[in-house]
């Protein structure tokens, strides 16, 4: 049986999860219907890089916590979690088409830059209600690319999921210079924090 729900799509954070032995059971948020997306993923005018992430994550796993009880479904922990790449202050998010993707790879050829993932979890019901986060900051530096190697890489699918437009953990990973920080946090969901909130909620890790 699952300890927890999971409110994310992102299938590198269901592996990541499996990696540690934690038992989860999806819970799916809209991404869009008549009404909108369930969660308004959008970075408020002037709000920080680091602001931003955090709230998105929290708001994620808050709201999972409220669809259980709109969907009569069994209480447990809801887990969420958001990353975002951040240059000279600007977060860029996932691109939207090839232009964009090529774009953010310009950009981060030869420099640092920041991944800031944030991993929220909501626990207890009602107004015991509430919601624990923890952060995970990473410097990745990528290497001077090629032209031909960042329109190479756009052609394929792998940029078009991921927030900064690469994946580090698959052909990207090429372009990846060194990093300071958490791997996993750069994937999307980093373990050590991630225990770490499971354990505060009293569940078993390990």
């Amino acid at each position: 049986m699952a300890d927890v729900y999971l409110a994310s799509r992102s299938p590198r954070r269901r592996e990541l999860l499996k990696q540690i032995g934690v038992r989860f059971e999806p819970l799916m948020l809209r991404l869009a219907s008549p009404r909108g997306p369930d969660i308004d993923e959008r970075q408020h005018p002037g709000e920080p890089a680091a602001d931003y992430v955090e709230r998105t994550a929290r708001e994620k796993a808050a709201f999972g916590q409220r669809v259980l009880s709109m969907r009569s479904m069994l209480y447990k922990p809801v887990l969420a979690a958001d990353t975002a790449v951040i240059l000279d202050g600007e977060v860029l998010g996932k691109p939207a088409n090839r232009a964009e993707a090529v774009s953010f790879l310009r950009r981060l050829s030869g420099r640092a830059h920041e991944v800031r993932t944030t991993v929220a979890l909501a626990i207890g019901t009602g107004s015991t209600a509430h919601v624990l986060a923890a952060t995970s900051v990473t410097t990745v530096v990528l290497r001077a690319l090629a032209e031909h190697e960042v329109e190479r890489y756009c052609a394929t699918a792998e940029p078009y999921d991921k927030a900064g437009g690469y994946g580090i953990q698959g052909l990207a990973a090429i372009f990846v210079e060194r990093i300071e920080g958490s791997y996993t946090g750069v994937m999307g969901l980093p373990l050590f924090e991630t225990a770490q909130l499971l354990q505060q909620a009293g569940l078993k890790v390990l």
